[in-house]
């Protein structure tokens, strides 16, 4: 039990019995660094300001009064806001016999979950399984997280012969790693080796999302049908089907699946949002409800609770003509969430909405202009939400607001709307004037953003330098010039300090980019040149 003494345990459970009980069992196995939390908040504080090898959750933790989230809910959180890594052990405790429960949890891949009663030997070998496979891993994972995913991928292959009772684990970490680095085609072949052998679920939908990743969405989406028949609790092919049928723009067959999804696996609240918002697109305004009602009431207790869930409740609650029920939302966004711009531009956007609905149009455009207000000065609105704050501002002839909450959107680097989607809403509003002087204002910042990077460059500040580039692309992603200085700063970047997939395929885009639009350009030769030899200096496949 020697080798246990440095483990480090966290145990989430709200019954002080329990929590002494596990802290017995661990104290047995020659564990003593152990730490409690009562629930999923406290959890969350917990791991914010340090790490755990090892984590026991109890699934019910609301406990006899039913407040606060499960664990799957805190799985959920954890792995999404990267609290913990690959290597932390997460085994899930439950006495509950609802099954649906049971594959809520498990969809989310905890390392392990233990049925009560057990006993101290039970609890004992999970662990040193879990630590087994862990050790066997881990000199992959610190590969990875070091950022040296070439340098993994060829551990992989060593550490399989060495291990070959992870054999699998390490062909799966392979294809994973392959494509994180951009490798879809060989993470793909690797899927299909392993498929050769037997068929496996993870396999089917890794290879699926390979050709999602190549554009094959078609072959993916055929392929994920035949998997969720074969393998209906796989959750995840669901997910991965639904996102297809949107891209072939089937949007009433990704409700559907959706749906099929939350039939199985009632608790996902991610999945649950999405079909809320897939159900809006598609003008359900009742299953949009019940989705985000839902979405609201499990988020309740989450330490990242999201106000928009509010607001598209209220948009749900105002189609179907309830005014009391969104009067009532917006109430209780009002009292649950307060101090700061997020929750602010929420509140008066949704009760825009609702004095919109009820015919009190001074009030709706007073509660515009508070909304436009705070969503400059927050950084944390989804582009969605300010793309319909923005469409409600034309409707009401409030030019200035909407522009103002556009140009927001066009100065978050990380917003999925391009420059032509953000005109569109102006373009669509009947008034391209606008779009044509916010299409001036960002080429004119984005020259100013040209000057500010060389100064970075200039003063050492390599990654800067490309931060700033980026900020001028999104402003201006069809100017030569932003083009040309993004892709040379990249590969800069990449040059000094290391292999960056995601940067490198934006250099490699605005290259092709720039061969489409002149193919003659001075500096194209220059650009492919220098990044092959970037793929030949790390080790990158063509």
């Amino acid at each position: 039990m020697q080798e246990n003494a440095n483990l480090s345990v966290l145990i989430v459970d709200p019954n002080q019995g329990m929590r002494g009980s596990l802290q017995n069992m661990l104290n047995q196995s020659g564990i003593s660094k152990v730490e409690s939390a009562i629930n999923a908040s406290m959890a969350i504080k917990q791991l914010g300001k340090r790490a755990y090898d090892i984590i026991l959750c109890e699934y019910d933790l609301g406990g006899p009064s039913g407040d606060g989230q499960d664990g799957q809910q805190l799985l959920e959180d954890l792995r999404h806001h990267r609290l913990i890594t690959a290597s932390t052990i997460f085994i899930m405790l439950t006495s509950e016999g609802v099954y649906d429960k049971v594959v809520s949890a498990a969809e989310l891949t905890p390392t392990d979950y233990v049925l009560k009663p057990f006993t101290v030997e039970m609890l004992s070998s999970r662990i040193k399984r879990a630590l087994e496979r862990r050790t066997g891993l881990l000199p992959v994972w610190q590969l990875a997280a070091q950022g040296k995913p070439v340098d993994a991928i060829r551990a992989c292959t060593t550490a399989a012969i060495a291990s070959p009772r992870y054999a699998l684990d390490f062909l799966r970490l392979k294809a994973e790693l392959h494509v994180s680095v951009g490798e879809h085609a060989q993470a793909g072949s690797i899927y299909r080796d392993v498929l050769a052998e037997r068929p496996l679920g993870w396999a089917e939908l890794g290879l699926a999302r390979t050709m999602v990743a190549q554009g094959q969405v078609e072959e993916a989406r055929d392929t994920l049908e035949q998997l969720v028949q074969a393998n209906p609790r796989l959750m995840a092919a669901y997910d991965l089907l639904a996102r297809c049928h949107e891209k072939l723009g089937a949007t009433q067959d990704a409700q559907k699946v959706l749906e099929d999804a939350v039939s199985i696996s009632p608790h996902m609240v991610r999945r649950l949002r999405k079909l809320g918002e897939v159900a809006l697109e598609n003008g359900d305004a009742l299953a949009a409800e019940k989705s985000f009602k839902q979405v609201v009431s499990k988020a309740r207790y989450s330490e990242f609770r999201n106000p928009e869930d509010h607001v598209n409740l209220v948009k749900a609650l105002v189609t179907r003509g309830d005014v009391q029920g969104a009067s009532g939302v917006i109430r209780d966004l009002e009292r649950s969430m307060r101090g700061s711009a997020e929750v602010d531009a929420c509140k008066a956007y949704s009760s825009a909405l609702l004095h919109e609905k009820m015919g009190n149009g001074s009030a709706a455009v007073a509660e515009l202009q508070m909304a436009a207000s705070a969503a400059r000065t927050s950084n944390a609105l989804s582009s969605n939400l300010r793309i319909g704050l923005a469409e409600a501002c034309l409707e009401h002839q409030m030019d200035e607001q909407a522009s103002n909450v556009m140009m927001t959107v066009m100065h978050d680097v990380s917003s999925p709307v391009s420059v032509d989607e953000a005109m569109g809403v102006f373009v669509r509003a009947g008034r391209p004037d606008l779009a044509d002087g916010m299409g001036a204002q960002l080429r004119a910042q984005a020259q100013i953003l040209l000057g500010v990077a060389d100064e970075k460059r200039n003063m050492g500040d390599v990654r800067g330098a490309v931060q700033t580039l980026l900020e001028a692309l999104h402003m201006a992603p069809g100017n030569l010039q932003v083009m040309v200085a993004v892709a040379g700063g990249i590969l800069r970047q990449v040059n000094e300090l290391g292999w960056d997939h995601t940067l490198s395929e934006v250099a490699a885009e605005q290259i092709e980019r720039l061969r489409a639009m002149d193919p003659h350009h001075p500096r194209l030769a220059a650009l492919t040149e220098e990044f092959q030899q970037a793929k030949r200096k790390y080790g990158i496949s063509a």
